[in-house]
């Protein structure tokens, strides 16, 4: 849960600014306002373009994140005269002024002759992210690492024609994350580009078992020593990582798949399909040392591999129509698990912001703020300031857009 006590009067933005606070957007100031002389050196002078201010970036920030709450194809809409205007908060910034901030908007203004990280225009703001997750949050013993669902709005690509589909580009980057499975806290990001450059690019390691693995290593760095239990789905399960997670005091509990996920190692005896008929709920187990691979049958056969569970202990699998079927604790736990991370991206996905910039580092910098809202919500709903006002996610959305735009709002909400 929470490090730290939240007083009953706790607003949205004291919620947000414990992961984004004043500092890191004074440095989006500093930075924007440098990417602008710079860019007007080199291209000849704006006159339009005055310096921006703090008050006029957290005003930025608020336009951009309206848009996780109403969905709209641009954030121009708010200006606009159509469905999607909004004008109780267009007469805060003209629209000529937030395109300008847009412009020349930046986080990092400068390469450093040292760079050579592609992220490097977002790397320092990911990493004051991470240790806000880090100082803001304990993390249950059970965590799961998966890609949460960050794909466009539906509801845009229902009403869409093929031809925009086709002219808008794919991610240029896969986003994991390490999340707390009782809460659905995010406790680690991991970005990696699909283009990246040497033998640890994406294209060199596509589908292929050591990219999942790299991730995985990379999401877990900071959980050696705390007994954490990781679940896992098909394509990061695999013995030799679990054995080295192992030796860093770290539990695993994964889903395996013939198709999908390294195999070395594991008996063939247990990747091949019983020629007999089953009945749901048997299961048969192979163990080493500490490691179980564990073949249960429920209309089709399912493979466990975890040193987390003892394979003797039992447990359900509760069905509305079939019942109560029999299987070892480690099916349980995963199935129980996996089905919280799924019902969380079910509450939250649809909050990501929908601005869709063609720059891949503002593409991975507006996912890590949704990411950010996400968790300063949940953290939220742990506090006492919850019991008094009861915000949803919508309206918590809604009350940070004001506070970021300056506009006071005191009718209370239940």
């Amino acid at each position: 849960g929470p490090t730290r006590k939240m007083p009953l009067t706790a607003s949205a933005m004291d919620f947000f600014q414990l992961f984004v606070p004043d500092n890191v957007l004074k440095n989006m100031v500093v930075q924007t306002n440098m990417y602008a002389k710079k860019y007007q050196e080199r291209f000849g002078s704006d006159d339009a373009w005055i310096d921006v201010t703090l008050t006029e970036m957290k005003a930025f920030l608020g336009y951009m994140i309206s848009t996780s709450i109403h969905h709209c194809e641009s954030v121009l809409s708010i200006w606009s005269s159509g469905f999607y205007s909004n004008k109780s908060i267009a007469l805060i910034m003209t629209q000529s002024r937030f395109e300008k901030i847009l412009k020349y908007f930046h986080i990092v203004a400068f390469r450093s002759s040292q760079t050579t990280h592609s992220l490097y225009k977002i790397q320092p703001f990911l990493d004051s992210l991470q240790n806000g997750f880090d100082s803001a949050f304990r993390p249950s013993q059970a965590q799961v690492l998966h890609e949460p669902l960050i794909d466009e709005d539906p509801v845009f690509i229902a009403t869409c024609t093929e031809r925009e589909l086709r002219k808008r580009k794919k991610r240029k980057f896969s986003l994991w994350v390490r999340q707390c499975s009782s809460t659905g806290f995010i406790c680690q990001i991991y970005v990696h580009l699909k283009e990246g450059s040497g033998a640890d690019g994406l294209d060199a390691l596509k589908n292929k078992p050591q990219l999942h693995s790299m991730v995985a290593k990379s999401l877990c760095q900071n959980a050696s020593g705390k007994n954490y239990i990781i679940f896992t789905g098909p394509s990061i399960t695999s013995l030799n990582l679990f054995e080295e997670f192992e030796k860093q005091g770290i539990y695993c509990c994964g889903l395996l798949s013939t198709r999908k996920s390294d195999c070395t190692g594991l008996p063939p005896s247990m990747l091949n399909n019983c020629a007999t008929p089953q009945s749901r709920g048997q299961y048969r187990i192979r163990m080493k040392g500490n490691m179980s691979l564990i073949c249960w049958y429920n209309k089709g056969h399912f493979r466990f591999l975890t040193n987390a569970y003892s394979p003797v202990q039992q447990g359900v699998i509760i069905k509305r129509k079939s019942g109560e079927i029999p299987c070892p604790l480690a099916v349980e736990a995963f199935a129980a698990h996996l089905s919280y991370i799924c019902k969380y991206d079910d509450k939250y996905s649809k909050y990501f912001i929908s601005h869709k910039p063609n720059k891949t580092w503002q593409q991975v910098f507006w996912f890590a703020i949704s990411i950010a809202i996400n968790n300063a919500y949940i953290l939220y709903k742990m506090s006492e300031a919850y019991h008094v006002t009861r915000y949803s996610r919508a309206q918590f959305g809604e009350r940070l857009v004001k506070e970021l735009l300056g506009l006071e709002d005191t009718s209370p909400t239940h």
